[in-house]
């Protein structure tokens, strides 16, 4: 009786230990296993997000580009101011010149109509 229990107690303790060696060699298959089931799984995702921050950072850079071309130019402008002032103090002077010319053609109209001679004109009378 004592070599059926010793047999049976012998044959559970080598189960045990054939199952621990079982378990602690697969251990690492079921690991990687797992790992490359989530691998599989999440990568579409992974790729597509990379794929939208590399064109959401080409928009950034160029809207980065754009606000700085942009500031420039208003920088350049306010050192423009010299170019503006002269530019209104020649359209000032154009205008006061074609309302001189406005004028002298207005008066010379009023003297045709009036009968007045024009410039190098003798008056004639009617004899």
């Amino acid at each position: 009786m004592e070599d059926q229990e010793m047999q049976l107690k012998v044959r559970r303790v080598a189960d045990k230990f054939t199952e621990s060696m079982y378990v602690l060699a697969n251990e690492p298959s079921v690991a990687l296993y797992r790992l490359q089931e989530h691998v599989r799984r999440s990568l579409p995702e992974l790729v597509q997000h990379k794929t939208d921050m590399q064109s959401w950072e080409e928009q950034s850079q160029g809207a980065i580009y754009t606000v700085e071309y942009a500031c420039s130019a208003v920088k350049s402008m306010t050192n423009s101011s010299l170019y503006f002032k002269n530019i209104d103090g020649l359209l000032r002077q154009a205008i006061s010149l074609k309302e001189r010319i406005n004028n002298s053609q207005g008066r010379r109209k009023k003297a045709v109509d009036t009968g007045m001679p024009k410039e190098g004109e003798k008056l004639t009378t009617g004899m």
